[in-house]
């Protein structure tokens, strides 16, 4: 809890055995976290029934694998179904620090921001902690690219730790996005489309082998993703065509909290 708040972590996990506990105890340790939700998507090894082991913690599996965004959405259902006011998502696999979870939290309990994200490349942290050099490239080229369409700022738009007000997630409509890993992107794009300012703080990383990461083949086709997401921004923001996952209703749809 802050500020009167409740905070919620959701956690997206897939095979998280090995990195569930010390991610898990890192994050009680911030002593604001009220509920964690853990959504496992149908793994192979016994990360839901670790989960359901530890305190304060939620555990829910999948029947089948629906994939990184298809578990998303249930985890952002579940969070708010608990009473959520403040949802975090945390990586179950230890690759992000949950010692941010109360600076992340505090920029949205105090009524600055709605969405608040971990950056890997803000305070240069990302190739120190061990991003390999062709994703650090692919990652600095698309933000690029993805500034230009979206006619934003961002360090970065690939990051998995995350924060978002209640009345935010709310408003999204995510079932418009992908499961797949692109469902980060489109979901951050469309929150870029509800105008709603997005904070960013310095996010060290680490790299190793039982922490999540998509390959070669899987970058290629999310980048893909990313670049066919900017399009379907721009061409919905001049009016040459409509899109259900930015609708004109989501414009605006939440007052600045900042004026």
């Amino acid at each position: 809890m802050m500020n009167g708040k409740k905070i919620v972590v959701v956690m997206p996990a897939y095979n998280a055995e090995k990195t569930l506990l010390p991610t898990y105890e890192e994050v009680m340790a911030q002593g604001c976290v009220d509920l964690v939700v853990l959504v496992d998507d149908a793994s192979h090894d016994n990360t839901v029934e670790i989960a359901k082991t530890l305190k304060n913690v939620k555990a829910f599996k999948n029947e089948k694998n629906l994939g990184y965004g298809g578990n998303q959405k249930i985890c952002y259902r579940h969070a708010l179904e608990e009473g959520a006011d403040i949802v975090i998502m945390v990586h179950p696999d230890y690759q992000y620090t949950p010692k941010l979870i109360p600076a992340m939290a505090s920029l949205i309990s105090n009524g600055v921001y709605h969405c608040v994200l971990g950056s890997r490349i803000l305070g240069g942290y990302s190739i120190k902690g061990g991003m390999p050099r062709w994703k650090y490239v692919n990652n600095r080229l698309l933000t690029m690219i993805e500034n230009i369409f979206l006619g934003a700022k961002l360090s970065e738009y690939h990051t998995g730790y995350r924060a978002f007000s209640k009345e935010l997630l709310m408003k999204l409509p995510l079932d418009t996005n992908s499961d797949d890993f692109v469902f980060d992107n489109q979901m951050l794009a469309q929150i870029v489309w509800s105008g709603c300012k997005i904070a960013e703080i310095s996010c060290p990383t680490k790299y190793f082998p039982e922490a999540s990461s998509i390959n070669f083949t899987r970058s290629v086709v999310y980048g893909l993703g990313c670049l066919k997401t900017s399009l379907e921004f721009s061409f919905s923001n001049i009016g040459i065509s409509r899109s259900g996952r930015f609708p004109s209703g989501l414009k605006n749809c939440l007052q600045d909290k900042t004026e």
